[in-house]
């Protein structure tokens, strides 16, 4: 079957089972190719195939509504719904979206890249139904690590009680991105070997139809024999106890279970869980394997081997670096202690859960309680370091305003993917950081020019005790600088130039430091002397040279790869403003007022002006203004 000439799920009504057997080969076969080109989240869509062709089989997209939750498993439906034409574009620059998109299809209903909000949106959605007075079915499609995020939870228990008619699959293929924790899973473990006890009630099921009708008694002490049967076999009961009908486990690879099962569940009045058992990466030997969660999403690889295709870097992953400079410090200092949500493998902590087993906490996919977790040990005079993606922190902003910045706690996060991250596009870019978080009192935010000074970044993190300090650093490899044998700390609130310049000055840090020098060497041939300087540390501001600079009246130019709205070139705008000087030419570069969406940073970069050629411009335009000013002075 030709998957680029689909148009509408609607063929697959008339399939028989044999007939989606092969296309689900056809499929796979289909994404195992192109995700060797283009990257992406090749397990969790691989362990969905048939489960998404018998939803889709099952229900009528778009009057049914599916959410996806977290959405990279949304490959397959996409395919299904008419976009297998534009894969060879996945995660590219104006190309498919990673993720369910609004405007890509009247299929997706529900945009996601974060975990557990498809059962709060589905309930909303179920409201709007019932009080539109409409007929179609709500499908929420979760994975068993997205139920133990605190949303999902809170989601659950409202569905529970208000009794509104849903259909949640429960994809349980027992791993999110990293193997999961906690109780939950736990009681997900027992129901997946709880056959005995869906094998039982359907026995019991069959002889009480062989018994006459003999008044309310007999039926009432047959749903109590049920109900005994029930805690007997499956402990605690969980889904049912929090007023949902459970269905379930069935194998998710299947096509008569998930058939039978699916047309059950549109019978049932209330909500519905059906428990599904996927296999992640099947069909795939290196990702049918893997056991950490290296095949969740990949770069490309080599479809016969398996191999991921890298370009060499020049220098240490920043994950690595950050993580393994935290481990070093741990061999030497009892009170740190290293938390996670969910991200051991994306953060590259693997060396602090091996060597510090007692000290490493990955809590799941509970960004909330892993801030206040920290906060909580950080009241005992602990040093608790949350390593934590840019995009997830923005969950803990309550927490990390009330519990750690707040009561002014000794709490080091970690801040990974800061900045631009490229392929997985808007839900995930690390931009809005900084403005989050540098209005919160008490709080430092600092980020390293390169890796040298990031291994320095950790060690001052650690030896500060006077509150909460974070370390922006972005995803990608450092730039192979010569590496310090020891670490050593920075003075808090300190900058650093890097070159000395008379007509212009340029403050930025990180990833756009390299970007600025290579500018203010063009700018040298034309004869503008442009200095350079390390703003390190976004809050506090290196105040005395800013005085300094203010003082002789020199343009400045900010440069952040952050969101300008509330950013570190707003923070340089304020101090001038508060100390009133009021005749200094400052411009500010940035990402604006925008989601960015997927596709190559450099070309992110470009379409957004934030480049080299953008900060000459710059450059040229103050120096000149400055000029016409200084004259008119004159």
């Amino acid at each position: 079957m030709d998957l680029t000439k689909i148009t509408s799920p609607s063929f697959l009504k008339n399939m028989t089972n044999k007939e989606l057997e092969s296309l689900s080969r056809e499929i796979r076969s289909f994404l195992i190719e192109k995700c060797s080109i283009t990257g992406g989240h090749i397990g969790p869509n691989l362990g969905v195939v048939e489960l998404t062709i018998a939803l889709h089989k099952a229900f009528n997209s778009p009057k049914d509504k599916f959410l996806w939750d977290v959405g990279h498993q949304a490959y397959v439906h996409k395919i299904l719904t008419g976009r297998a034409d534009q894969f060879d574009t996945l995660r590219q620059y104006k190309g498919l979206s990673g993720f369910p998109k609004r405007l890509e299809s009247e299929h997706d209903e529900w945009e996601t890249g974060h975990s557990s909000t498809s059962l709060s949106a589905a309930m909303g959605m179920a409201i709007a139904r019932d009080i539109k007075k409409e007929s179609n079915y709500v499908v929420p499609i979760i994975g068993d690590g997205a139920l133990t995020g605190g949303m999902a939870l809170e989601a659950l228990n409202h569905i529970g009680h208000e009794k509104k008619n849903m259909i949640v699959i429960l994809n349980d293929n027992e791993m999110s991105i990293a193997p999961n924790v906690g109780a939950l899973h736990s009681i997900l473990g027992r129901l997946r070997t709880a056959k005995e006890y869906s094998k039982a009630k359907e026995e019991l099921e069959v002889l009480m139809k062989k018994i006459p009708v003999l008044g309310g008694k007999v039926a009432s002490t047959a749903e109590r024999v049920k109900d005994s049967l029930k805690y007997l076999v499956v402990s605690g009961v969980f889904f049912e106890e929090m007023g949902f009908k459970y269905l379930g486990p069935i194998d998710g690879h299947d096509f008569e279970a998930l058939e039978k099962t699916l047309e059950y569940a549109k019978k049932v009045k209330g909500p519905v869980i059906v428990h599904v058992i996927t296999k992640k990466g099947k069909g795939y030997k290196p990702a049918e394997e893997d056991t950490v969660g290296t095949w969740h999403g990949t770069g490309p690889y080599k479809m016969e081997t398996g191999d991921f295709v890298k370009a060499k870097a020049k220098g240490p992953g920043w994950s690595n670096l950050i993580s393994d400079s935290v481990r070093k410090l741990m061999e030497n200092e009892e009170r740190i202690v290293a938390i996670t949500p969910a991200m051991p493998v994306g953060s590259k902590m693997e060396g602090i859960q091996r060597d510090f087993p007692n000290r490493f906490f990955d809590v799941g996919i509970a960004e909330q309680h892993a801030t206040t977790m920290a906060a909580g040990i950080a009241t005992q005079g602990m040093k608790p370091y949350l390593a934590i993606y840019s995009t997830f922190l923005q969950r803990a902003y309550d927490q990390v305003l009330h519990d750690i910045a707040r009561p002014n706690l000794n709490v080091v996060i970690g801040i990974d993917r800061s900045g631009l991250v490229g392929a997985d596009g808007e839900t995930h870019q690390g931009v809005f950081d900084i403005s989050f978080l540098r209005h919160l009192p008490n709080m430092v935010l600092m980020m390293p020019k390169d890796e040298n000074e990031g291994q320095h970044m950790v060690k001052t993190a650690f030896e500060y005790n006077d509150g909460p300090i974070a370390l922006r650093y972005p995803r990608g490899n450092g730039l192979g600088v010569v590496m310090d044998e020891e670490m050593k700390t920075i003075p808090i609130g300190s900058w650093e130039v890097l070159k000395e310049g008379q007509d212009a000055c340029i403050l930025t840090f990180g990833t756009t430091i390299p970007m600025a020098m290579e500018a203010s060497s063009e700018l040298a041939e034309q004869g503008i002397d442009v200095k350079i300087v390390n703003a390190r540390f976004i809050k506090p501001l290196d105040e005395n040279m800013l005085h300094e600079l203010l003082a002789k009246k020199m343009p400045i130019l900010t440069i952040e790869e952050a969101i300008l709205q509330g950013g570190f070139g707003s923070a340089v705008l304020e101090f001038a403003s508060d100390n009133q000087y009021v005749d200094v030419m400052i411009d500010r570069m940035g990402i604006p007022d925008l989601f960015i969406e997927q596709g190559n940073v450099d070309q992110l970069l470009e379409e957004i002006h934030l480049t080299k050629e953008d900060a000459i411009a710059r450059i040229e335009q103050l120096v000149k203004s400055n000029k016409v000013i200084g004259s008119k002075l004159v």
